[in-house]
Formats: C-alpha cells, sequence, structure tokens
C-alpha cells in the first residue's frame, strides 16, 4: 500500500475528504485534488499532496496527471469523486446549466480517466473507483439533470469494466445512500433559485423541506462508511462490481426493481411533504 499511488478528485470535503483522510492513514500515497486547495490544508497536513483542479477544465486535468506521473511514475488508484447535484425542474433549469452538470459528474470524469488509463495498461494494473449514488438507480423530482448523470454513469463504468478487465484494470461503482455531507444545502439552494417561485414552486418547497430533513445531522450514515467501503474494494484481490451502502441505499433501490415504477413514484411522493 506505501508504493500505490492514489488520486482522489473532489477531496476538499464530504466523502472525498474522508477518503482521503483513511486511505492515508492505511498507508497510501494519496494526491487530493479539488477547487478549493485551501480546504484541503488538513489533508496536507497529515501527509496528502494537494493540488488544484477543476475538472472542467482541459489543461487543469492533464496538468494534474502529469504532475504526478513525474513524481511517482504511476497512477495505481484513481477514485472519481468529483461531483454535484443540480436540482430543479426539467422546465426551468437552463440547457447551459445542465451541461455544466455533465461536464462535472460526467464528461470531467471521463477525462481524466482516458489520461490516467495509459499508463495503468502499461502497468499492466489498476483499480478505477467511480462515486455514483443510489441516485443513479432512482429519481426523485427535480432532480432530472442530477439523476440523469447518475444513471449515464453506471452504463459508462459497465462499459468500461469490460473493455479494461483484459490489462488487469478492475472498474467498481459506489452507491452511497444518504450520507451526512453537504449534499443537502448544495441541492437545496438552487433548487429553491430556480423553481421555487413558479409553476412548481409548491412543490419545490414541499422537496426542499423534505430534503433539509434528511440530511439532518444523525439523519443520515456518516462519510466514513463510504470511505471504509472504499478501502475494502481498492484492497480486495476480486471486488464487486457495484457497492451499495448507507441510508436507505439498498430500500429505495429495492422498492424500485421489485416494485416497480408506479409502486415507487407513490411511496416518493408521499414522503415529499
Amino acid at each position: 500500500m506505501k508504493n500505490q499511488i492514489v488520486i482522489i478528485t473532489g477531496a476538499s470535503s464530504g466523502i472525498g475528504k474522508t477518503t482521503a483522510s483513511t486511505l492515508i492513514k492505511a498507508g497510501y500515497t494519496v494526491y487530493a485534488v479539488a477547487r478549493r486547495l485551501e480546504h484541503m490544508e488538513d489533508l496536507k497536513a497529515i501527509g496528502a499532496r494537494t493540488l488544484k483542479m477543476d475538472i472542467t477544465k482541459d489543461e487543469d486535468v492533464q496538468s494534474v496527471v502529469d504532475v504526478i506521473i513525474k513524481e511517482q511514475g504511476r497512477i495505481d488508484i484513481l477514485i472519481n469523486n468529483a461531483g454535484f447535484g443540480l436540482y430543479g425542474s426539467v422546465e426551468e433549469v437552463t440547457i447551459e446549466a445542465a451541461r455544466y452538470q455533465y461536464e462535472v459528474n460526467l464528461f470531467g470524469l471521463a477525462r481524466i480517466t482516458q489520461l490516467i488509463l495509459p499508463f495503468m495498461r502499461a502497468q499492466k494494473s489498476g483499480k478505477i473507483v467511480n462515486v455514483s449514488s443510489m441516485g443513479g438507480k432512482i429519481y426523485m423530482p427535480f432532480g432530472a439533470w442530477y439523476h440523469s448523470t447518475k444513471h449515464a454513469l453506471e452504463g459508462w463504468s459497465d462499459s468500461l469494466r469490460l473493455e479494461v478487465k483484459p490489462f488487469g484494470i478492475d472498474v467498481i461503482i459506489i452507491e452511497p445512500g444518504i450520507i451526512e455531507t453537504e449534499f443537502g444545502d448544495v441541492m437545496s439552494e438552487p433548487l429553491m433559485k430556480i423553481s421555487g417561485n413558479g409553476a412548481y414552486a409548491d412543490l419545490a418547497h414541499k422537496m426542499a423541506r423534505t430534503t433539509a430533513q434528511s440530511y439532518k445531522p444523525g439523519n443520515g450514515s456518516p462519510s466514513s462508511l463510504i470511505a471504509n467501503t472504499i478501502l475494502k474494494a481498492i484492497q480486495s484481490k476480486s471486488p464487486q462490481t457495484r457497492y451499495l451502502k448507507g441510508k436507505f441505499a439498498k430500500l429505495m433501490v429495492y422498492i424500485r426493481k421489485w416494485l416497480g415504477d408506479k409502486a415507487f413514484d407513490s411511496i416518493v411522493m408521499s414522503q415529499i411533504k
């Protein structure tokens, strides 16, 4: 592990920061990257190499990969964690904003993966961990753009897994449920700005209240649950293709899969009040 080089995107908060800390303590050499370099000083203090990167800027992504290869000569584990949730009605979210959601949650992730794959193929080993969500299997009102990126990530990861397996590279999908992070606030603020005053205002206000309740301290699973799941996955010689973890994750996916869309619709809407 001390010789394994890890890069974690979106490491300035939440799951990314906790995972970086967990892996450093486990003996990995961790490059923590994010836009907010100043928010990773605590990781730097415990041994992380911190680099500033905007996942949507190709020059930033290329520069980070170049730095790591120059310093280490290899990248063993890529943890694609950077992402955010854009919530608002389909009608009211601008296409420009929707495109940016895809740039962060899918295309930026794809670009850094493309740049790292040649090095993993050359060393005939590697693990790519894509942090999706239970939202990649289910859906909520106002989440069309966010959920569609996670649904896309699921299919993208499955295809990638088949392509790179012959080179000794594993692709692992992490599907968190409700986790105690900034997600609730980051989701609700744009929701109210976009849909809080128009035709969808009544439902939007209900959705914001429900979200605030769901993400109250103590109502979700700790980010350490996901960090430890990632640690387990990368240490496994034969990792699972998916790890569904966190509050409500298995329950919600089960309901959608086995009871069908109409039952799922009814259950979801009954909880938004």
